[in-house]
């Protein structure tokens, strides 16, 4: 059995393209919109520009959709590929949205490749390729816990022609700026089983009946986490996007390679906190020392290396599972929970050995840390996940008399 953690040329060649367009091209665009690179920060029309001109050289240099099959304009990476992609990419907060393979856009791109018919593919997916629309996701409700889709209470139901929806969301990221949303609501009221409740609808936006009711303020600002209240929504029964009681199903096709997309980001992100770490204490003198000799500092070094590594090999590892079309549940479930942990204990480390400097907004560690803290309950809060990495654990003990399956089935 061959065990291979090295990319191939081509792969390799795209990465070392994509390092060099962020590099370039991405990194200066930020400082110009920012103004850190010692002109005003951008805003409105001007600010708009530098971002589609940085979009548009993502075109020219074939680094667009790398994510999506080339049949619809992508570049056809698999899994293992766009780990490195995303990590490269999330080096720069613009990074993913200029390549146009950003969250929450990424999941419905492939939802919509999986589920959409021909007519809703052109009237949807392609606008969403061409990078000329926004979309969001609508599932996660106020009432009851996101976690569990089976609770949903956004209801449906039939009048002729179209659906008429009723509910309430919240937390929709993006949903202040879409053009359409992809919408879960329950239509089923007694399935066979509590998956089979709930059905996904497109949704046009603006629409009568959907009301943005506020965008929620976060710890790290108000940012288009929306929320919304839906009154008498009408939607034509073309609009339902795949079958009745398939919207859990679709949910679940959806969110698995999702939040592998969004370790593959936090990876990237908990690298430059640890490349900060390092740069800091070779840098920064004190008591006799610099701070990189003194062994409290380098044990939060080495703590921070070794997560960073048990991150990346959970990654590709998952990545490669999916790739291989073999179930991947347990693996991205781990991941996800692991990395999203440790994101926030690398940054805090980075911080701690900044010092004052770390906790200002003078570095974007302050600011990375607001949003690593999202991550611990971003497509599955820690518990859920633990919940069901224990499951599956103790029915794969029950079943076979060992736990090997549920860690990994590696060949160890």
């Amino acid at each position: 059995m061959a065990i291979d953690f090295t990319l191939s040329a081509e792969h390799e060649a795209i990465r070392d393209r994509i390092r060099s367009f962020i590099n370039e091209v991405v990194k200066p665009g930020e400082a110009k919109i920012d103004g850190t690179d010692g002109a005003e920060a951008l805003e409105g029309k001007e600010r708009l520009a530098v971002l589609l001109d940085m979009r548009k050289q993502a075109y020219k240099a074939g680094l667009w959709l790398p994510h999506m099959p080339e049949d619809v304009g992508g570049m056809g990476l698999g899994h293992v590929a766009m780990a490195m992609v995303q990590a490269e990419a999330a080096k720069s907060r613009y990074g993913p949205w200029v390549l146009n393979a950003q969250a929450p856009d990424e999941g419905n791109m492939h939802t919509l490749h999986h589920w959409a018919t021909d007519e809703q593919k052109e009237k949807y997916l392609a606008p969403l390729l061409e990078g000329k629309a926004w979309s969001c996701f609508a599932m996660t409700e106020p009432e009851v816990a996101g976690s569990d889709p089976t609770l949903i209470q956004t209801s449906a139901y039939e009048d002729g022609d179209e659906w008429v929806i009723n509910g309430h969301k919240w937390f929709i990221s993006n949903a202040h700026r879409a053009n359409f949303a992809i919408l879960v609501a329950r239509t089923e009221d007694n399935p066979d089983i509590p998956q089979a409740a709930n059905s996904a609808f497109i949704v046009d936006l603006p629409s009568e009946g959907w009301t943005e009711v506020r965008q929620i303020e976060t710890m790290h600002g108000s940012t288009g986490h929306s929320e919304i209240l839906i009154e008498d929504l009408r939607v034509h029964k073309d609009r339902m996007l795949g079958g009745r009681g398939q919207g859990h199903l679709l949910g679940q096709y959806r969110l698995g390679p999702a939040r592998l997309a969004h370790c593959m980001r936090w990876i990237s992100q908990a690298e430059t906190a640890l490349d900060m770490m390092v740069d800091r204490s070779l840098n920064r003198f004190s008591h006799g020392s610099l701070l990189a000799e003194k062994q409290g500092i380098q044990w939060m070094i080495a703590d921070s290396a070794m997560e960073l590594y048990q991150g990346k090999l959970m990654v590709l590892h998952a990545a490669s599972k999916i790739d291989a079309g073999e179930d991947f549940k347990a693996e991205v479930s781990m991941a996800k929970h692991f990395v999203a942990n440790s994101l926030g204990r690398i940054i805090d480390r980075s911080i701690q050995v900044h010092g004052a400097l770390g906790y200002s907004t003078d570095t974007p560690l302050a600011h990375m840390y607001q949003h690593a803290r999202w991550a611990r309950f971003a497509d599955g809060a820690d518990e859920v996940h633990q919940m069901r990495i224990a499951q599956r654990t103790i029915a794969a003990y029950t079943d076979e008399g060992t736990t090997k399956r549920a860690t990994g089935n590696l060949p160890i």
